[in-house]
């Protein structure tokens, strides 16, 4: 097992979203706001370390109240011997360097069309492209998202290195937020 400095110690109860989106089974739990806190941002970010002992990297998701969220795979969910309505044991900690993010294929497409954004977008900061891209995915409907790309890649033609119109918390627009759990 990898060894991480450990920020937070907690538990947590594992949850089922009421509409899980696909056929594959998923959990999430909610940060307290005491291991919340600590972390870097308020936005998407990065954290590594255990649930039940099992080592872990994932991304924690704002839950629009200046916390975080953290989804859990079926397969994070077998690794740590857990199941929905479980109480589990996590230990967590950001990660030093925040990882690329990746590039959805619409937007890699977008990005080669336009070589102006392009240089821009590989002269931005990790962070700056994690947030560009959630500001995109984060779209409700397929008509935004894709108002939101080439918004972007305009944006990026022109020298902004940072998505100006995004609160990457969720907290002040409300538009992110932990799902709903299913209280079956």
């Amino acid at each position: 097992m990898t060894t991480i400095d450990v920020k937070s110690r907690f538990e947590a109860k594992l949850l089922r979203p009421a509409k899980p989106g696909n056929d594959t089974p998923w959990a999430f739990l909610v940060l307290p706001a005491d291991a919340s806190e600590p972390l870097p941002r308020r936005g998407r970010t990065t954290v590594e370390g255990t649930i039940n002992g099992h080592h872990f990297q994932a991304t924690l998701e704002p839950d629009g109240q200046l916390s975080h969220w953290l989804p859990v795979s079926r397969e994070l969910l077998e690794a740590a011997g857990a199941a929905v309505g479980d109480i589990v044991k996590l230990e967590l900690a950001s990660v030093k360097k925040e990882p690329e993010p990746d590039v959805p294929a619409d937007f890699q497409k977008a990005l080669a069309a336009s070589p102006a954004a392009a240089k821009v977008w590989n002269d931005t900061t990790t962070i700056a492209r994690v947030d560009w891209i959630h500001w995109m995915t984060s779209a409700k409907q397929l008509k935004t998202r894709e108002k939101r790309m080439a918004d972007a890649c305009e944006m990026l033609a022109c020298g902004k290195k940072h998505v100006c119109c995004f609160d990457p918390s969720g907290y002040y627009s409300k538009a992110l937020r932990a799902p709903e759990a299913d209280n079956a």
